[in-house]
């Protein structure tokens, strides 16, 4: 909680809630900030980054993004499994990357390595006005 407190304080200056982005992740997944900024020239848009740790077998639960976000994700380590909407589910390896439409579903996404751990740079570009930026899908 103490994490997520200060994490919380660390995107109060876009508006978005961190917990939005953190609500779909496991307990021993980590998420952490890397950047936020409203988007000087684009009026109401606000580009969010976060790093998701996975560790070893670590898995988020499905969720859908909101309904504004483009998501740009980057493989920093290790390889994550995603299938994203009806696509079929694919391992992506350090160095890889792939997107997500607005409003996608994610019903997959997790470390495939049951003893590496796995690092993802997820970048959103996102309504600033938007307060949710996941939501679980249970």
């Amino acid at each position: 909680m103490k994490l997520q407190r200060i994490l919380l304080s660390l995107l109060a200056a876009t508006g978005i809630a961190f917990s939005s982005v953190a609500a779909a992740h496991g307990a021993g997944d980590t998420v952490k900030p890397n950047f936020s900024k409203e988007i000087p020239n684009i009026p109401g848009k606000s580009l969010v980054a976060v790093e998701v740790f996975y560790p070893p077998g670590g898995a988020s639960l499905p969720h859908t993004h909101a309904r504004s976000s483009f998501i740009y994700a980057y493989v920093v380590s290790g390889s994550i499994a995603s299938k994203v909407n009806d696509e079929p589910e694919r391992v992506y390896k350090a160095g890889e990357s792939f997107f997500e439409n607005p409003g996608s579903r994610h019903p997959v996404s997790r470390n495939a390595s049951k003893t590496r751990p796995a690092k993802l740079l997820a970048v959103f570009v996102v309504d600033t006005a938007d307060q949710e930026l996941t939501i679980n899908d249970n």
